[in-house]
């Protein structure tokens, strides 16, 4: 069984709700199972335009290989209404693979870790919640969080 971080994010419509029918979706999955989400923080857009996010971590348990568990994330944001008119276009639905097991793949469809988890307060924190003991390549997610403490997040 695979093991796996979603960074889960909305600021269109009604965030929280997409959030949590995203959510629902993924446990309706026959291959996921396990699911465990942070609570929902609220942050402002980081390289990005538009109103606040709502934003949460998700640990799942899979039997999918990466590829295709980020297929059936892209058919979620899809599902929700998820358009791609420019880079870091405000979204109903962003699903993000942040970590899958200890792989590292930089193909030019998936990117593994996450490349800018480390950089993203609305991130680190929910990751923190569910994986305190976490460390990734650039710290312990503290470490990180205090490099990122003026991104203005904060709980829902």
């Amino acid at each position: 069984m695979n093991i796996s971080y979603i960074g889960l994010g909305s600021n269109l419509g009604e965030s929280e709700n997409t959030l949590q029918l995203a959510l629902d979706d993924m446990a309706a999955h026959p291959d996921i199972h396990h699911i465990k989400c942070s609570r929902f923080y609220r942050s402002r857009p980081v390289d990005s335009s538009g109103p606040d996010y709502v934003n949460a971590v998700a640990r799942l348990e899979t039997g999918l290989d990466s590829l295709s568990l980020l297929h059936f994330l892209q058919s979620l944001e899809n599902k929700h209404g998820r358009e791609r008119p420019y880079i870091n276009a405000p979204r109903t639905l962003d699903l993000d693979i942040l970590l899958f097991n200890r792989e590292v793949n930089n193909s030019a469809e998936l990117t593994l870790p996450h490349p800018r988890m480390h950089e993203r307060a609305f991130v680190l924190l929910p990751l923190q919640e569910l994986a305190p003991e976490l460390v990734l390549q650039q710290g312990s997610l503290q470490a990180l969080l205090e490099q990122c403490k003026d991104q203005g997040i904060a709980l829902l």
